[in-house]
């Protein structure tokens, strides 16, 4: 997979749960248009549970900034799909981070999760870099179709208005993980307002072909946990995967309570350090003893080779409960 390069130009040209979980809120969901796209599965796109809702946890800490409103009822149920947005961060700890959403069940669990990520506009919590979405308010999802393992997108215009080479390629980044988060998908080719894109944005990003995920490691953090979700929950014990870009391929996962005491500290190595196309992977699992559940904090970070003081920092809220 070839990846996007920048082109000079003369012209000049930006979860969750739904307000029923404790994590953020969706919004209303608008209705996609045509989208022949296959059903991907009758299993939930993501094996994270999610915590229980703030009525069952009158002292869960409630997110703001964000409308609050529920998805449509269901006869049939909900699923939860994921979208990508950008979680805050000093130089290195800064790019995307998963958010989930509770929809109404449906087999067209791609277009549910494009109109989710669509519809969002961020979230702030205390105690937490604020989430952010480098799509501009107002972008419509127009179709998607999948086939052979190629996601096809079509978005409104305001998808490629305004923003500069930082934004432009988030917003790439925000859709092409959306996407390829389901095992149909590997990667994803661009439309907007019908027409294939093959230079995106005022900085004229050159798209030479489907996108995948590789071509938007530059967009995530050095240690980019993709499960659990921000706010979800992590299981007791848990398993946290992702991936990572850092010396010597080692970090540490750090777990706190609600009281900021460690509960766990584990030693981590991703597959591969610095420098590897693509990043190396981790999986870890982290055990850990509460009495009652609650949230706490999951923290990822790395040693300074210098004198071994906490670099690359990211964390964020993770629902925490008693071993079974």
């Amino acid at each position: 997979m070839k990846r996007q390069s920048l082109l000079p130009v003369l012209a000049s040209l930006t979860l969750v749960l739904a307000a029923c979980t404790s994590s953020g809120s969706l919004g209303t969901i608008p209705p996609a248009e045509a989208t022949p796209e296959p059903s991907l599965g009758s299993q939930p796109p993501d094996n994270t549970p999610a915590p229980p809702s703030p009525s069952e946890v009158p002292s869960a800490p409630a997110p703001t900034g964000t409308p609050v409103a529920t998805p449509a009822p269901s006869q049939d149920g909900t699923s939860i799909v994921r979208a990508y947005f950008i979680l805050g961060g000093e130089p290195g700890s800064e790019g995307l981070v998963p958010y989930l959403f509770e929809v109404p069940k449906t087999p067209a669990v791609a277009t549910a999760a494009m109109n989710a990520l669509l519809s969002f506009g961020g979230v702030t919590r205390d105690g937490y870099q604020p989430i952010t979405s480098a799509i501009p308010s107002g972008t419509k999802l127009l179709g998607l179709t999948i086939k052979a393992g190629v996601a096809t997108v079509d978005l409104s215009g305001e998808f490629a208005a305004g923003g500069g080479s930082a934004s432009s390629k988030y917003r790439l980044a925000q859709v092409v993980y959306t996407l390829t988060q389901f095992s149909t998908v590997d990667s994803v080719v661009f439309r907007v307002d019908g027409s294939v894109v093959t230079v995106f944005g005022s900085e004229g990003i050159v798209l030479d072909g489907p996108q995948a995920r590789v071509d938007y490691e530059d967009q995530l953090p050095a240690i980019f946990v993709d499960r659990p979700a921000f706010g979800a929950a992590l299981g007791n014990p848990g398993t946290v995967t992702g991936n990572a870009q850092v010396f010597e391929a080692t970090f540490r996962l750090t777990l706190l309570d609600g009281q900021g005491r460690i509960l766990a500290d584990e030693t981590t190595m991703a597959t591969c350090g610095t420098g590897c196309v693509p990043r190396g992977t981790f999986e870890q699992t982290l055990s850990y003893n509460v009495s009652k559940a609650g949230w706490g904090t999951l923290r990822a970070w790395a040693g300074s080779a210098k004198d071994g003081s906490a670099i690359l920092i990211r964390e964020y809220p993770v629902w925490l409960a008693p071993a079974k």
